[in-house]
């Protein structure tokens, strides 16, 4: 049986993350194990490239952007892919590119990489806590009234009609054969968020290729991620105010990049080292130099990246008791947890990891054998193999020229 040929298609934001990485390796892993895979890229970044009309036309783009829509269909019909496989489609390629795939009769698939189905600010985050008041309004309002979106409600507004359009035409509901969530927490909040629970599978994300296990024991504590409130930065820096005496390192770029490196000016953290964006390669470099990750998000996170790759080089974690985070962490086995927002538990289970090396030596052995068993190339390639297939069972199964399904 011939493997399957795949369109996989994905919007990136402004700035790079964790969908990215997971976009790349997955169209990586794809091709070494002998698929053809053709690749579909927009970038939120064309936005700074448009002229006046195209930046008042936004709001319209998000619901319908006509160009990708039709790059898409004909793409799908020239090609002929066996599956067409989504990532992220905010805001340069929208969820109408959904509608025309299925429309050809080519399976769909969609990794659920955040909430912005249920959520117009996508994190179910507001105010330096978690909210779930859009969730099941089939007119998201409260995220417009409190600006969710970029703290603008009419950029907010723009992102609700987008949601209310496709709750309204049923995109979600069937025009998707299959979706990925990435744990078993995001699965149970999509349900409750009104997906369909036969066609939610779940498919861990996975690094690829395999960094290694780092050699040694580390010798500082790091940060690896969007500088930003959703993940917990604040919470971090009053933290590590109570632990003079343990380095730190912050990778990443985003928003609360210089109110980082200000906090730590003005308190003289000189054990803190806000070391800014840094590359892939990079990054996998400091994590194995390091003694563990932290990993103090404040909001629902589906599966991060982070901590996968952290894993991998066999480094535990100390990550907030919260969505996914407290469901892949093993409180004692794989790493320690600590109440979301708590900079003085954050502190304690610091000062706790430090004080014990060989218990931080036990964790990380334990990090990298979770890898190896579930956040690997091999299980995830046969996950997703499974989850095409089972995606083309489906759409033949719905299809009009089925003949039970006339029946």
């Amino acid at each position: 049986m011939p493997l399957p040929k795949i369109i996989i298609v994905h919007n990136s934001y402004q700035y790079a993350g964790g969908e990215d990485l997971v976009f790349a390796s997955e169209a990586a892993l794809l091709r070494r194990s002998g698929h053809h895979v053709l690749e579909y890229h927009r970038s939120n970044s064309e936005i700074h490239r448009s002229g006046a009309l195209e930046k008042a036309a936004l709001p319209a783009r998000m619901i319908w952007a006509g160009d990708a829509v039709q790059d898409l269909k004909k793409l799908v019909e020239r090609e002929k892919p066996d599956i067409v496989h989504f990532h992220n489609t905010f805001l340069m390629i929208s969820p109408a590119a959904l509608r025309s795939c299925h429309a050809l009769g080519v399976p769909v698939v969609q990794t659920l990489h955040n909430y912005r189905v249920l959520c117009p600010a996508a994190t179910f985050f507001r105010n330096g806590r978690t909210c779930e008041a859009c969730l099941n309004k089939s007119l998201p309002w409260p995220g417009v009234w409190h600006a969710c979106y970029r703290q603008s409600r009419l950029q907010t507004a723009g992102v609700a009609a987008m949601l209310t359009v496709h709750r309204w035409l049923k995109t979600w509901q069937e025009k998707v054969d299959v979706y990925i969530a990435l744990s078993e927490f995001a699965r149970r909040k999509f349900i409750e968020g009104g997906l369909p629970p036969e066609r939610i599978v779940v498919k861990p994300n996975f690094v690829y290729p395999d960094p290694g296990m780092r050699e040694g024991s580390g010798s500082y504590a790091l940060f690896a991620g969007r500088l930003s409130e959703e993940k917990g930065v604040r919470t971090l820096l009053k933290a590590w105010q109570r632990l003079p005496g343990i380095e730190l390192r912050i990778a990443g770029a985003g928003p609360l990049l210089d109110e980082a490196r200000a906090f730590v000016e003005m308190h003289q953290l000189k054990h803190v080292a806000v070391v800014g964006g840094q590359s892939h390669e990079e990054v996998l470099n400091l994590l194995k130099g390091a003694q563990f990750l932290v990993f103090p998000s404040q909001c629902y996170e589906n599966l991060p990246v982070s901590v996968v790759e952290a894993f991998a080089c066999g480094l535990p974690v100390v990550g907030s008791r919260l969505g996914a985070t407290a469901e892949v962490v093993e409180e004692g086995r794989t790493g320690l947890l600590f109440d979301p927002g708590n900079a003085q538990d954050l502190a304690a289970k610091i000062g706790f990891a430090v004080s014990d090396p060989e218990a931080l030596r036990r964790m990380g052995e334990n990090a990298r054998r979770v890898y190896e068993e579930r956040y690997g190339p091999a299980k995830n390639y046969q996950m997703l193999s499974d989850i095409y297939h089972s995606a083309i069972r489906r759409s033949r199964l719905s299809s009009p020229s089925n003949p039970s399904m006339r029946l």
